[in-house]
């Protein structure tokens, strides 16, 4: 017997609906922290690395919310976040407490423009942020990490977040990373997947043996964060 189920979803987001999962565990009775995650420039909730994640949540305990934006412009995928985390709150369901937002490449960077938004709004809107394969800057133009990185400083103290990368990620050097990070007012814990890619694939390993890694990072992360 699986330890989750997965309901698809409709989420309104002005004259549209933006498709969702919404995975939680079997038992849901007790389901106080949810996770948002979205996927990068490419792809869409059925990513595998989203998908396996949000299983690992849900076995754990905890909700998790995916779901599909396919615009390109950050701004446009920040509002569709909202549009999600809006929904989120007001699923009768649960009595969700705690709210992660996160995602993968492009998706982590709207999950840290939308913390950095509601934060702003409120001091306990968001109980953290997970980065996966953050995008620095595109490949070979590391003159843009200023810019790309301007959400995560101005993220307050009390957002903490993690940011899972590859060593070997082609859009996240590593010495202007590591510069950000010591820039950054929020508390960070960063994973380094050894050897990994930007698509966190690393030659000898196999594609579950890395997923399974990241999804203990995430899942022992939070915890940490009390939730």
């Amino acid at each position: 017997m699986e330890k989750f189920d997965e309901d698809t979803v409709k989420v309104p987001f002005g004259t549209k609906c933006l498709d969702a999962a919404l995975c939680f565990p079997a038992s849901d009775q007790d389901v106080h922290t949810a996770v948002i995650l979205t996927h990068g420039a490419g792809g869409d909730m059925n990513f595998r690395h989203l998908v396996s994640l949000a299983q690992a949540l849900a076995s754990e305990g905890f909700l998790c919310l995916r779901f599909t934006c396919k615009g390109l412009n950050l701004g446009y995928r920040v509002k569709a976040y909202r549009a999600v985390w809006d929904y989120l709150k007001s699923l009768q369901r649960f009595n969700i407490k705690h709210i992660f937002v996160g995602g993968r490449s492009m998706g982590s960077r709207a999950a840290a423009a939308l913390a950095r938004k509601l934060s702003e709004e409120s001091e306990d809107a968001v109980q953290g942020v997970i980065c996966l394969s953050f995008p620095l800057h595109p490949p070979a133009q590391t003159h843009t990490h200023q810019q790309r990185s301007d959400d995560l400083r101005g993220l307050p103290e009390n957002v903490p977040v993690l940011f899972v990368s590859g060593t070997e990620d082609n859009m996240c050097d590593r010495a202007l990373f590591e510069g950000t990070v010591k820039q950054m007012k929020a508390q960070v814990e960063v994973f380094w997947i050894e050897g990994g890619s930007h698509g966190l694939t690393v030659k000898g390993r196999s594609e579950e043996s890395v997923l399974d890694d990241v999804n203990l990072q995430v899942i022992t992360w939070m915890n940490k964060q009390g939730a």
